[in-house]
């Protein structure tokens, strides 16, 4: 007599087992967002001076990428990514004084605060990425107004500009 109940047990082991690591997989969700960055707001506190003066303020805002292409290499250098270019930079910040009850754009910074986010692009053919970015700000050490606040923006490699968005106002001098 043959046996041919073997290879049929096998099956019914490895069906089940196909059918739930399916299963499973279907239920990792893949993030998508759209391929323009977006930023948010999430944190901003003052580093004082004994004299109680923001010296350094430490910014912190949350991004998202479709595409994940958020980022430059030290090598990204040539057009539109050359030193000349308004996208040398991919990361910008504003700063704005409350002046007279109003806030006004601060045109008179010794250093503009602009930055290059360093490549982010994940290696996972799922490109879409999230995260936050952390920056120490310097602040004047003699701010003739005590409110001030921050907008932000970034671009993208495809020179997507992400929205722009504010801090709350922030108080860098204490009476």
């Amino acid at each position: 007599m043959e046996v041919k109940g073997k290879p049929r047990c096998a099956v019914f082991f490895l069906l089940p087992a196909a059918v739930c690591l399916i299963m499973l997989s279907s239920c990792i969700k893949k993030e998508s967002y759209s391929e323009i960055p977006q930023i948010g707001f999430s944190a901003y506190y003052n580093i004082f001076d004994t004299s109680k003066i923001a010296q350094r303020g430490v910014l912190t805002i949350t991004f998202q990428d479709g595409d994940g292409d958020i980022g430059l290499d030290p090598s990204d250098l040539s057009p539109p990514f050359d030193t000349g270019s308004i996208y040398y930079y991919n990361y910008f910040i504003d700063l704005y004084e409350k002046k007279n009850g109003s806030f006004v754009k601060d045109t008179t910074l010794n250093t503009p605060l602009r930055y290059r986010i360093p490549n982010l692009t994940p290696i996972d053919r799922n490109k879409a990425i999230k995260g936050i970015i952390v920056d120490t700000l310097p602040l004047n050490p003699a701010p003739v107004w005590d409110t001030i606040m921050f907008s932000m923006f970034i671009y993208d490699r495809a020179l997507h500009k992400s929205n722009v968005v504010f801090t709350p106002e922030i108080v860098v001098r204490r009476p």
